[in-house]
């Protein structure tokens, strides 16, 4: 019988395999902040595949959306086209994309049939969690209980670090709000 899902995975490692390789070869740097969108889009696909669904959506949201929507913007300060680059560094960055892909076709077998009663995010803690939720916390939504109130300090540094994030890139960006005089420069 065959596993749709693992057909899917191994689908989404050669689309993310190809993107690299574009991404590599392309001079045009809309193209290539285009590409970085849609190789974030597919992360997000991959990592949903794989019951990461909190991950998922903070790659679509940042890799895709935030991250695509700032380097359009920084491109707008910049020329369009690359410069020139010798092959051998075009080389070396292939290289390392084959390595990483064949690294994670290498291990695509290993991971657990998506959906069986016996993988590691169906049994044991994971288990806990969806039984104990509803009595402890009176939380219909596990993933919201768990990023809520199991995971509650983690949730608040992750926030914090995006919003620190956020504050450096306008401040970068020169967002802060006040005119600096010709002096100051």
């Amino acid at each position: 019988m065959v596993d749709f899902t693992q057909v899917f995975d191994y689908v989404l490692m050669a689309m993310l395999l190809a993107i690299g390789v574009a991404v590599i070869r392309l001079k045009n740097l809309f193209a290539i902040v285009m590409l970085t969108g849609v190789y974030s889009l597919l992360s997000a696909a991959w990592f949903v595949s794989l019951d990461a669904l909190d991950v998922g959506f903070t790659e679509a949201a940042v890799g895709a959306g935030v991250s695509t929507v700032l380097l359009l913007a920084a491109m707008l300060l910049t020329a369009r086209d690359c410069d020139h680059v010798g092959a051998a560094r075009h080389w070396a960055a292939l290289a390392v994309t084959v390595a990483a892909g064949a690294a994670l076709f290498y291990a695509l077998p290993d991971m657990p049939i998506y959906g069986s009663g016996d993988t590691p995010a169906n049994s044991g803690v994971g288990m806990d969690y969806m039984m104990r939720t509803g009595e402890e916390l009176f939380i219909p939504n596990v993933v919201t209980a768990v990023l809520g109130s199991y995971r509650g300090f983690d949730t608040m540094g992750e926030v914090f670090v995006v919003f620190a994030a956020g504050v450096g890139v306008a401040l970068l960006m020169g967002l802060g709000g006040g005119k600096r005089d010709e002096e100051d420069v």
